[in-house]
């Protein structure tokens, strides 16, 4: 495994600070939010200076049902090649379900939704990270996932489940302590238990972030400190391996760059005082183990296994059915699937209608520039039962459609600027389709007065 050293998320908001922290060896960008030759002058400075750049996706939906997008995929291997990254890291997660593997409408959750720790899921799971391995120019790291709802039926740990996505893909591990420590909260799951079972020298990297809890549930927010029962996971984890490298994740309310400092410094602190890591278990009578002698039997088995599992078609069925009809309880207000905590359920459902609000006002500012305190509750009430299809920009769009198709807003300035917002976005031919549809009826509602 590549050395990488401390790093931390590069974001926009912090680009300054991030170029004149001490000690930063690294930094990790989300894949989605750059354009291959057309980098962010800041973080070309950073490339120009011999930092290393790690693209991170959100969007490829590994852990879905369906195969992962040739598109999206592509685009991922564009923005490895244009860093001249060392790998590439994505999620174990599902982000989007429905299609024709269930004959029922597409929707995406705009967030990272757990996967089942069952055999058809894990089947679906290697199949797809395989396909991914091919596409891509380097190394591919997943990353385990915060959770708030537990799937009923769980045949494995997460360690094991981990561990056997490792052997049959050889696949590398990006290990988020955080997460490790929100579903012990959310899940009741001891992430001592999943770092002795999950395969240690596998580990590309780790991160580490902040977050807050309320009402017994902790939201992994990345919008607060690092607290010290996440820091203790790390020396834990620490004590296992020595992680080739760690980065603090900051997504929003910036601090100071004082205070990304001090929580870099605490990182670097636990690093410090780990205890020397135990020599790797000897096999037979010859010499210990290294990384890479581990790291290559596990390509073997991975390619060995390959050959004799796949899933099946009733497997991806059954998976896709699952998880439509969880993502439908969460973003469309159907009934909760049997055995799934309903209480858990709308503090999930909530949070994501949140971040739809919070992402869809920093793409489009000017709707609650126009709209004002009723930006949100009105937003929050579109989405209900509205889930997201085809990404936030056209979420923005079919907010106003919405809206104005109801006669809102009721003040004649406001509705005016929110036409007029619409009408410099939507073209002059929208294609077919329910939402389209209704836009022309909203043209036409407009046209005539």
């Amino acid at each position: 495994m590549e050395h990488l050293g401390t790093g931390i998320g590069w974001r926009p908001e912090i680009a300054d600070e991030t170029a004149e922290l001490p000690g930063v060896d690294w930094v990790e960008v989300v894949a989605e939010n750059i354009c291959p030759g057309h980098l962010p002058p800041a973080l070309q400075a950073l490339r120009e200076r011999g930092t290393t750049v790690v693209p991170h996706g959100v969007s490829l939906g590994l852990g879905g049902a369906e195969r992962p997008d040739p598109g999206r995929l592509a685009a991922l291997a564009e923005r490895a090649e244009a860093l001249r990254a060392p790998l590439v890291t994505e999620h174990i997660a599902f982000v989007r379900a429905g299609g024709p593997l269930t004959a029922s409408p597409a929707m995406e959750a705009g967030h990272l939704l757990p996967v089942p720790r069952t055999r058809d899921a894990l089947d679906v799971l290697c199949e797809n990270v395989r396909i991914a391995q091919d596409a891509l120019p380097v190394p591919l790291a997943v990353e385990n996932i915060a959770a708030l709802v537990n799937w009923p039926g769980e045949e494995m740990t997460e360690g094991q489940f981990l561990a056997q996505l490792v052997e049959r893909t050889g696949v590398r591990l990006l290990i988020d302590v955080a997460n490790l420590h929100t579903n012990h909260v959310n899940r009741n799951e001891d992430p001592a238990t999943a770092l002795d079972e999950l395969p240690v020298e596998a580990i590309a990297y780790v991160h580490v972030a902040g977050g807050i809890e309320r009402d017994g549930v902790w939201h992994d927010t990345h919008a607060h400190p690092v607290t010290r029962p996440v820091l203790d996971v790390l020396a834990a984890l620490c004590a296992r391996v020595t992680p080739p490298g760690v980065l603090l994740e900051r997504d929003e309310d910036f601090p100071a760059s004082g205070e990304l400092a001090a929580e870099l410094d605490a990182i670097r602190t636990v690093l410090k005082e780990a205890p020397p890591v135990p020599a790797p278990r000897r096999t037979g009578g010859g010499p210990a183990a290294t990384t890479t002698t581990i790291s290559t039997a596990t390509a073997a088995t991975a390619t060995a296994t390959t050959a004799t599992v796949t899933p099946t078609t009733a497997a991806r069925q059954r998976l896709a059915v699952g998880q439509t009809a969880l993502l439908s309880a969460l973003v469309a207000g159907t009934p909760a699937p049997e055995g799934f905590d309903r209480r858990r359920l709308l503090v999930q459902s909530r949070a994501l209608a949140a971040k739809r609000a919070s992402v869809v006002a920093k793409i489009a500012p000017e709707l609650p520039d126009i709209l004002g305190e009723d930006y949100r509750p009105g937003f929050l009430a579109y989405a209900r039962h509205r889930p997201l299809h085809n990404g936030y920009r056209q979420d923005a769009m079919d907010f106003a459609v919405h809206l104005l198709a109801d006669g809102r807003p009721t003040d004649p300035d406001a509705r005016r600027r929110l036409t007029q917002w619409w009408r410099e976005r939507a073209g002059s031919k929208p294609p077919g389709g329910p939402v389209n549809r209704l836009a022309r009826a909203v043209r036409h509602a407009l046209h005539r007065r």
